[in-house]
């Protein structure tokens, strides 16, 4: 006679959520000749067997025996679920099963994250992310790795870009990756947010450090897992798109060192980083081999050349700044027009950092190159040159700080020449009108005598401006009262034609009457003066020049192992209470590191919380990153921690893996069997104090 019991089965909680069991939808009772049928009373699922389970079956409290053969049951069940697409209840039965035996066979499990990566919504997708780290803690040899790809592809895709990290970090540390035009995929999609353009560009550190290592080590497996351009440009277009100047400026190094060559796209991301770190020698060195390029790559460097006018102004480098204007016209007239080249070219090696470090790293870069797959598309701000009819234009933005620069040095004379020169040489690229529209902008800001002289230089080098300009400055120094200048430029307006059979008081009168209607009229300014004004109000809040200058020394001495001099040159700097930016901590904490002076980074980082505190300096999360790396190599957990303090108040996102795994690499044994009451020194009780907190935060324990 069959033993029967009942009980109720409680929901079953599987990785961190509800779902009832199939073993709640269906009581199964045995009858003698051991078939089943289901049976559910009063509203409540019973469970009628032969015999109990044995108290090893589930971990759950109360034991409950099926037959033998409901392994094959639930197993077959699994297996239509999938087949069918019905995952709620694919799910439901997994658990059911892994409960009761385990996981089931590899092909399942697998079949079971496949199905769950089909899916579009965000729960069961996260569902198949922890089954995977599940699988890969108690049985991971079940896990295969076409699965893997397909479920870091659908993560991405679903903006999820903490989960995708995570899944391609497991196939990094199998020292395995998906195919490169997959990965370009997942990379893609995660570059589209800040804290997954945050992850993949960590991931790609992490993937060069494990190149870099299988390589010196002549493993053959160093070349599935190296990253190539497009990857590169991917990240890099990201950090210039979330300003994360600190972190590109560290993978285009890395892509130094791996080997990687820099094609068109890479050298245009180059500059943008370059100019936001205020590193114009790095764009120098790249623009001798630009300048050389075919015309039809003249709209590809439109950027480069944007990036590398603005470092000029930001340098306070007028002469520079009007060289390179004129550069790109006789760029555009003295190269060939050759074809659009979208194959190999000759490798050229740039170094980074000085030409005089023996020890330096050289990009290789092919300015010529454009990747025939190419996913990326370098969008052109546009703001200083402009590309117009496959030509470089100068905007007028560029034009205003052209004129500022030279006002602010007292250098009107060379302006003039430039213009005259600038009118010359863009005449046939449709822009004709600079002295006119400088000496225009000039009279209307009341900049009388600059534009007097201006129009003075025009006229002594041949190329006399028309009566309009002329009789707009006669009308605003009569308004001004300023008669003694009047009455020079009237001279001169007579002697070249433009006054005749009139007295000096006609002129007047008829000057200040059109003076009155333009004052009542609703005429409006150019863009020109409007880029003026805007210019010098923005002169008051910028860096200044020479800051640019010191940043620049600090960065070769760092470059250069110089710490000495590196340091004087930051004394240099407070001494004339010179303001330091984000690069020039960057560039110090970078010096001490590549010498393993930890120590003098936690003396750095009181400077930088003194500025943080005085609202001088924005921190970015790069700087913060860098600052919590260096503290975890050098055993500094309490500042460690400070710093975690300080993203977490700023809101800051914090890659735990990152950090998880430099621990690991520098402590990994560091107090873990210590307790604190065998700490022989208070110093070693608040440092073991500080470890266990940062072991519990990444989740180590």
């Amino acid at each position: 006679m069959a033993l029967i019991f009942s009980r109720k089965i409680p929901l079953s909680y599987a990785f961190g959520v509800f779902v009832p069991s199939a073993i709640q939808k269906t009581a199964l009772i045995a009858d003698h000749s051991g078939e089943f049928f289901s049976k559910r009373v009063f509203g409540q699922y019973q469970l009628v067997a032969l015999q109990h389970f044995s108290s090893g079956s589930v971990s759950q409290p109360g034991r409950i025996c099926w037959r033998g053969s409901s392994n094959v049951v639930l197993l077959r069940k699994l297996e239509i679920a999938l087949r069918e697409h019905q995952v709620d209840e694919a799910w439901v039965t997994f658990i059911d099963f892994k409960k009761l035996y385990g996981f089931p066979t590899g092909s399942m499990v697998n079949m079971l994250i496949s199905r769950l990566s089909y899916s579009s919504d965000h729960h069961w997708l996260q569902k198949a992310c922890d089954l995977v780290f599940l699988i890969l803690k108690e049985k991971p040899g079940l896990l295969q790795f076409p699965v893997l790809t397909k479920l870091s592809i659908s993560l991405a895709r679903a903006q999820m870009p903490v989960p995708a990290s995570m899944i391609l970090r497991v196939m990094l540390e199998r020292e395995n990756m998906p195919p490169l035009t997959i990965l370009w995929s997942v990379v893609s999609h995660m570059v589209k947010t800040e804290i997954g353009a945050c992850l993949a560009s960590n991931f790609l550190v992490q993937m060069c450090d494990c190149f870099l290592h299988l390589s010196a080590k002549g493993s053959v497996r160093a070349k599935v897992v190296k990253p190539d351009a497009m990857i590169f440009n991917l990240v890099l277009d990201a950090c210039v798109k979330f300003k994360s100047s600190l972190k590109g400026q560290e993978i285009v190094e890395l892509m130094s060192k791996a080997g990687v060559i820099a094609d068109a796209h890479s050298v245009i991301i180059f500059s943008q980083i370059h100019e936001m770190n205020g590193q114009r020698d790095e764009i120098k060195k790249l623009k001798d081999h630009v300048d050389e390029v075919g015309a039809p790559f003249i709209g590809y460097y439109c950027q480069f050349y944007d990036s590398l006018l603005k470092l000029h102004f930001k340098f306070d480098d007028i002469d520079s700044a009007a060289q390179l204007l004129l550069d790109m016209h006789k760029f555009q007239e003295s190269v060939p027009n050759k074809k659009l080249r979208m194959d190999q070219e000759k490798r050229l090696l740039v170094p980074i950092g000085s030409n005089n470090l023996k020890t330096g790293l050289k990009i290789q870069v092919m300015p010529e190159l454009l990747q025939k797959d190419s996913i990326l598309t370098v969008k052109h701000k546009q703001e200083l040159v402009m590309f117009r009819s496959g030509k470089l234009l100068l905007s007028n933005r560029a034009l205003a700080k052209l004129v500022n620069g030279y006002r602010r040095h007292g250098r009107t004379t060379d302006l003039s020449k430039l213009l005259l020169c600038m009118q010359q040489d863009f005449h046939v690229l449709g822009q004709s009108s600079f002295c006119s529209d400088v000496i225009d902008a000039c009279i209307r800001l009341g900049w009388l005598e600059m534009a007097h002289d201006i129009l003075d230089d025009m006229d002594a080098a041949g190329a006399p401006i028309g009566s309009t300009l002329h009789m707009a400055l006669l009308t605003a120094y009569y308004c001004r009262e300023m008669f003694k200048e009047a009455k020079a430029l009237l001279r001169k307006m007579r002697k070249a034609g433009f006054v005749v059979n009139l007295s000096d008081e006609m002129v007047a009168t008829a000057c200040l009457s059109e003076a009155a209607n333009n004052a009542s009229s609703s005429s409006s300014k150019s863009d020109l003066i409007d880029f003026l004004v805007r210019e010098m109000r923005e002169e008051e809040k910028a860096i200044p020049s020479v800051g640019y200058e010191l940043n620049s020394s600090i960065y070769y001495f760092c470059k250069a192992k110089m710490m000495e001099d590196a340091l004087k040159t930051y004394k240099r700097m407070q001494h004339m209470k010179i303001q330091p930016t984000v690069q020039t901590f960057s560039y110090l904490i970078d010096g001490f590191s590549s010498l393993g002076m930890y120590r003098d980074i936690t003396i750095l980082w009181g400077d930088i919380k003194r500025n943080v505190g005085s609202k001088d300096l924005e921190v970015s999360r790069d700087l913060y990153e860098v600052l919590h790396l260096n503290f975890l190599r050098g055993g500094y957990f309490e500042r460690a921690m400070e710093v975690i303090g300080y993203m977490k108040e700023r809101n800051m996102y914090c890659d735990k893996w990152m950090y998880k795994d430099e621990f690991l690499k520098f402590h990994k044994n560091l107090y873990r069997s210590l307790k604190a009451s065998e700490a022989r020194t208070e110093a070693q009780s608040k440092r073991l104090e500080h470890v266990k907190a940062f072991r519990k935060w990444v989740g180590i324990d």
